[in-house]
């Protein structure tokens, strides 16, 4: 077996065209005839190695293979057989490691289905509440809650040094009854700037700022910040 990816999901996450990322990346419980197992996979560019690190146990570590070589990566774990929190550890060409969180491993909707009615009926009066960048706690990883509407679009990412503006490594996630883009991404912090980065139908790719941040670069530079606006304290005695 060299991989479980399926063809057609693996060449749209190279190709950054997959409108569902999350139900291609990060964890999977595979299901055949003869076993049950897991697949962890991942997509970055500038790997040359990555693992998988059982949270709970971090001796137990699990080599990712290559199986495409602009940078598609999967184990397959046989010994387990139910999911289990991760970290992945990467090494790069320089041979420099870190250990990063996969958003793709906290993937939920963070808009209900009364949310978008709302939203599409355009009646959300507190919309700004589920738009844009949130810092947020998810399985007590802190970081950031992204979400843009942008439902002609063919791919959004959320871009930024965070992962040197890489538009193919965080591939959001979307709402196909609403046009709402979505990911969550660990550990960013208040401060951390980013854009959207949009490819169009027709192939082109666009980087803009976010419609509902609540904090941006002085002009001439473009991008937004993230920020907490529920700190601010107001001076008004009404």
């Amino acid at each position: 077996m060299i991989t479980t990816i399926p063809i057609d999901d693996g060449i749209q996450i190279i190709n950054s065209n997959h409108r569902n990322p999350a139900s291609v990346l990060g964890m999977h419980i595979i299901e055949s005839d003869e076993n049950t197992f897991i697949s962890v996979r991942a997509f970055l560019s500038d790997a040359s190695e990555m693992f998988v690190v059982d949270n709970s146990d971090p001796e137990k570590i699990y080599k990712m293979k290559k199986v495409h070589k602009s940078g598609l990566f999967e184990a397959i774990i046989t010994d387990r057989h139910e999911r289990f929190k991760y970290k992945f550890k990467i090494k790069d060409y320089f041979n420099n490691e870190h250990f990063v969180n996969d958003s793709y491993s906290f993937w939920t909707q963070n808009m209900t289905d009364f949310d978008k009615y709302l939203f599409n009926r355009a009646q959300h009066y507190r919309i700004y509440d589920k738009m844009g960048a949130h810092i947020i706690e998810k399985d007590g990883v802190k970081g950031a809650q992204f979400a843009v509407w942008a439902p002609n679009a063919a791919r959004v990412s959320v871009i930024g040094g965070f992962n040197n503006w890489d538009g193919r490594r965080h591939q959001m996630i979307i709402s196909e009854d609403s046009g709402i883009w979505q990911l969550f991404i660990p550990e960013l912090v208040e401060g951390d700037i980013y854009k959207y980065e949009i490819k169009t139908r027709e192939g082109y790719i666009l980087q803009k700022a976010d419609p509902y941040a609540f904090y941006g670069e002085l002009r001439p530079a473009t991008a937004s910040i993230i920020w907490d606006i529920d700190k601010y304290k107001w001076n008004d005695e009404n």
